[in-house]
This record gives structure tokens, sequence and C-alpha cells, in this order.
């Protein structure tokens, strides 16, 4: 798929069908996110990958907007450490969101699925996935093949019209 193919097919996705994802597509769906941008190239991310459906549907209570982990066939789990100074949370917070647009992408490229959520319960994410008390789950990633209709590009996305949101040189 070309790149603006993916851009204009890729939506969330929160309801799955029973096929696994190839451990080479889900590879490739983290060096994606390993491969994005990072400020100062600081890379304040760790990646969890969760396969196993006991952890998925675990780490589906950990908030409330995270109930289609439970059927996902794979989660990632983006994880922060403590930022060295207060000016970092923003861009960390910025960091995160290019690889998880990265990681997004790739799995569309791929036919794949994926679905973002928050994450409120850090003790109990903490300790589903074993993650170190100086570290922040801080969102979650669902992966795989729509049960609805497969990825294709969206004609009319429900989006704001473009004349409505670009502004050129002054509001």
């Amino acid at each position: 798929m070309e790149t603006w193919d993916a851009i204009c097919s890729r939506r969330n996705v929160r309801v799955y069908d029973e096929r696994t994802l190839a451990a080479e597509h889900l590879d490739r769906i983290l060096e994606a996110g390993r491969r994005s941008p990072s400020a100062s190239n600081r890379q304040p991310w760790d990646f969890v990958l969760v396969t196993d459906p006991a952890q998925l549907r675990a780490l589906s209570t950990v908030w409330a907007g995270a109930g289609h982990l439970a059927a996902a066939k794979a989660a990632i789990v983006l994880v922060l450490g403590e930022p060295e100074a207060e000016r970092y949370l923003t861009i960390d917070q910025y960091d995160l969101g290019q690889a998880t647009m990265a990681m997004m992408l790739a799995a569309t490229d791929l036919g794949i699925g994926s679905g973002h959520s928050a994450i409120g319960d850090q003790d109990a994410c903490r300790r589903i996935l074993g993650v170190p008390d100086d570290r922040h789950c801080a969102y979650m990633l669902a992966l795989g093949y729509p049960a609805d209709r497969p990825l294709r590009r969206i004609a009319n996305p429900d989006r704001r019209p473009f004349n409505d949101v670009v502004h050129r040189g002054s509001w």
C-alpha cells in the first residue's frame, strides 16, 4: 500500500476477527514505532508487546474505553520513564503520539486494524506487565484484523472541512 493510501484508509478498529497476527508483522509495526521521530533523539519510550489472551483481557480493565483489547490479537503498551525535567512532559507525549501514528500506519499498510486507548489504573497495568514502578504506562494500541470490513480508502471521512481547518498565513 502506498503511504497516502494508508493515511486515507486508517481508521480506529475495535472489533477484530479470529485471525492471528504474524510475528514478522508485529515486529514491523514495532519497528515503525522505534524509528519514529523523537525530540533531540531522546527516544523516551519502551514498547511492551502483548499477545497472551489472558493479559489482553486483563489490560481491557485498566481504562473504561479499553474494552476492545479483550478481543484484540495483540496490543502494544507504550511506556515512559520519569522525565528528567518538567519541560519533557509535553515533549515525551508528543513523541509518543508520533510513535503511535507510525505504528498505526504500518499496521494499516499490512491490513491490520488498530485502536488506541489510554490507561487509568497504573498499578494494575504495571502488575499485569511487570513494568517497574519508575515507569508510566501511557497508552495502549490494540491490533487485529477488522471483523466488520477490510481497511480501504475512506472517501468521505468524518472530519471538519479542509477550509475550516487550514489557515494560510494568518487565522
